[in-house]
Parts: C-alpha cells; structure tokens; sequence
C-alpha cells in the first residue's frame, strides 16, 4: 500500500485558496517556459518499456522519414507493446503485420537465420524497414515526405501518388493525424514544453472533490457516490475541459509531451511507477498543482487529497493536449 505525505490541518476553503495562489503564481511566469529547441529526437522517459528501447532508437533512425518517437507511436497505436497481439482481421505482433505483408516485407533483424513476425527483434525492424521502403515508393510526392509514407502505409503508395499527397479518405487522414500527435507524446522535448490552456479548470474540479472518499475503480457517478480512483479523477477532471483521456493511468501517461521535473506547471499529471523504465507499469496518477504537490485519489481508506509528488515511485509527467489525448486507442488487439 502507498504511503503519502499529507498536508496537515488544511480545510477545504482554504486548500482552495491554496491551489488559487500557486496556479496564479506559476501561470504568471508560464509565458518565458516555452521555447524552441534542435536536434536529433529522443525517446522520453520511460514512455517505450526499456525491453524495446534500444530496438525502436536504432531502427527509428534507419532514413529521414521516420525517427524513433514515430516508430514508437506507430507500435503503441497498433499493439500497445505486446508482442503477442492478434487482431480479428489477422494482424500478427508488436507490429501487427498481416501474414501477406509479412511474407514480402519481414526482415530478420536480428540475423539469427529466422524472420518471425512474433519476435520483437524482427518485427520492429521490419516495421520501420517497411516505413522507409514506402517513404522511397512517394518520395517524390509534394507535401511532407512523413506525412505522405504513413498515408501509403494504412491506403497505399498508388492512392497517395494519385492523389499528389495524402488521399482525401478520413481513415488515412485520421491515422496520419494519430500517429504524429501520439509522436510528440513519445519524444523527449527539446526546450520548453508550452502550458496547458486547459488545466486550470481540470485542477478547479479536482479541489472541489477534495475529502471525497477514495473507491477502487470509482468514476464519480451518483451509484458510487461520487467517488473516484486516481485515474478516474483525472479522466473526470480533464472532461470537463473537453479533453477524453483514457480510463488507465498507464494510457493517460501518453496524452501529452513529458515536461521534466523542474518544469512542472500546475495541471500536468504525475506518475508513479513499480518500474522507473516502463510507463506500462505506472500505478498511479495525480494532478500536479504546484509546490511539489498534487491533488490525487490515493488508496482505499483514504479520501482524495494533497500530496507531495516526490516519493521513490515518481515516474514522470504529462502535459495533457486535446490531441495527444484524442490520439490514444480506445481498444486493443486481443494477446
């Protein structure tokens, strides 16, 4: 069971004050935060389980048209890192070839004499290798060259070549949409990550729960009460912003870019994780509001609260964006 440090002898009003005071005093120097920045793209922590790390960071960077946070959106949206998933339509590993598209274009990348679409070793590569086969196929198609291989990826190279960019079919234009929003989930920022627009009415519904008590797998509605888990406070809190997020903790950790630990704004979710290099592994959520605290559902026993973030299970942070949130699937291929 987690233990928390809590802020003693706060009552609600003036906990309210509390979180008025730090999202005023942080936002008022939020506008110098933002900054743009060079360089080649990195993972961000934590967010590709660290069994795949080395395979996506090489193979992300096999030619100009992918990078490695691309390659790792890519395998997220297909197959949330299982290596076992199996679509109805057939779709076979972490990278959900088909048996067809796996014949032709499966690699072995990790030569050891096989090409076995189950085998992570071989189906990463394969993916990316098939990325930058079709980028080569529309290289010479006007508009952006990553744009246009992940079109000819989910419609093919001959409707993104007829159509002298990526084809006016909402599936292909929402995958292209997906795959590059969830991309700046799984990068490292370079610079300042820009403050949420949202989170100051995501952190007003949260303190107005404050002293509601916790329940597991609680979503608020009036059969329970009105109680909540941790990541059902923060899917309840950011919905009332218009933002979807996700039932788990482990999903919501990929709705945004990860700003670091002295970036913090009041608003960004904070992770805890059993493994410190895997976000799937992420147990619990809260939202930050400042100070190094959040307002968070912690266990059990205890009622939704403040809490400091620093603990030896703190994970990291996510910056929650309307279409980082909006790119997550919403379902998963079967193991």
């Amino acid at each position: 069971m987690r233990k928390f440090w809590v802020i003693g002898g706060i009552g609600v009003g003036m906990a309210m004050c509390f979180v008025a005071l730090l999202v005023v005093g942080t936002y008022s120097a939020a506008a110098g935060l933002a900054g743009p920045g060079g360089g080649a793209v990195a993972l961000a922590k934590g967010a590709v389980p660290a069994k795949f790390q080395s395979l996506v960071q090489k193979w992300g960077n096999l030619c100009p048209a992918i990078n490695p946070a691309l390659l790792a959106a890519q395998l997220y949206q297909e197959s949330g890192w299982n290596p076992r998933a199996q679509s109805p339509a057939a779709a076979q590993g972490i990278a959900q070839f088909i048996p067809g598209t796996w014949a032709t274009h499966g690699i072995d990348g990790d030569n050891d004499g096989d090409r076995d679409v189950w085998d992570p070793a071989d189906a990463i590569p394969s993916a990316a290798s098939y990325d930058c086969e079709l980028a080569g196929y529309v290289k010479k198609v006007p508009g952006d060259q990553t744009d246009n291989m992940l079109a000819a990826y989910n419609a093919g190279a001959y409707r993104v070549i007829r159509s002298g960019g990526v084809p006016a079919i909402s599936e292909t234009q929402n995958y292209v949409t997906i795959i590059r929003s969830l991309e700046k989930s799984f990068a490292r920022p370079v610079g300042r990550v820009a403050p949420s627009e949202q989170a100051a009415g995501a952190i007003y519904f949260a303190q107005k729960k404050l002293g509601t008590p916790y329940l597991w797998g609680g979503n608020g509605t009036p059969e329970q009460n009105g109680r909540f888990d941790c990541s059902g406070l923060t899917q309840a809190a950011y919905r009332t912003v218009d933002i979807e997020l996700p039932r788990v903790a482990n999903d919501q950790y990929n709705a945004g870019p990860h700003p670091s630990r002295d970036e913090l704004l009041p608003g960004d979710l904070v992770f805890f994780s059993n493994d410190l290099g895997n976000s799937r592994a992420i147990h619990h959520v809260g939202i930050y509001v400042g100070g190094g605290y959040m307002i968070n559902a912690p266990y059990t026993g205890a009622v939704i609260r403040f809490d400091k973030i620093d603990a030896p299970d703190y994970f990291g942070a996510t910056r929650v964006t309307k279409d980082g949130a909006a790119a997550l699937p919403t379902a998963r291929p079967a193991a």
